[in-house]
C-alpha cells in the first residue's frame, strides 16, 4: 500500500518558522532514495505551483523565487523522510502545501512530472 503522509504545519505568525516532514512508504518502483521529491503549495483559485525539488543524491532546485533564501528542502533517506523548513514566513505563504514523489530522474517542477501525493497541509500565516 502506497502512503505518502504529511505532518507539522499549522498556524504561525509573520516572520516565525514551520517546518513540514513526509514520509512515504510502499513506493511501487523501489526504495525511496529512488524517487525525485518535491513541494507544492496551493491557495484557493489558483494551480498548484512548485517551490522546489530535490533528487535522488541530494541535489537541490528551486522552482519559484518568491521562497528561495527562506525556504529548505531536504530529504533523510535512511527514514524515508522529506522536509521543508520555512524560515521568516509571510501572510503570502498561506497555502496548503504539498509533498510529491516522481520515480522519473527527469522530474521538476510541474505537476504533471509527480505520481505520488501527500495529503496536504495547511500553513496560514497571520500578519
Amino acid at each position: 500500500q502506497i502512503q505518502v503522509v504529511q505532518s507539522g504545519g499549522g498556524v504561525v505568525q509573520a516572520g516565525g518558522s514551520l517546518r513540514l516532514s513526509c514520509t512515504a512508504s510502499g513506493l511501487p518502483f523501489g526504495p525511496f532514495d529512488n524517487y525525485v521529491m518535491a513541494w507544492f503549495r496551493q491557495t484557493p483559485g489558483k494551480e498548484r505551483e512548485g517551490l522546489s525539488f530535490i533528487n535522488p543524491t541530494g541535489g537541490i532546485t528551486s522552482c519559484e523565487d518568491s521562497v528561495e533564501g527562506r525556504f529548505t528542502i531536504s530529504r533523510e533517506n535512511a527514514k524515508a523522510t522529506l522536509y521543508l523548513q520555512m524560515n521568516n514566513l509571510k501572510p503570502e505563504d498561506t497555502a496548503t502545501y504539498y509533498c510529491a514523489a516522481s520515480p522519473a530522474t527527469w522530474a521538476a517542477c510541474r505537476v504533471v512530472d509527480y505520481n505520488y501525493w501527500g495529503q496536504g497541509t495547511p500553513v496560514t500565516v497571520s500578519s
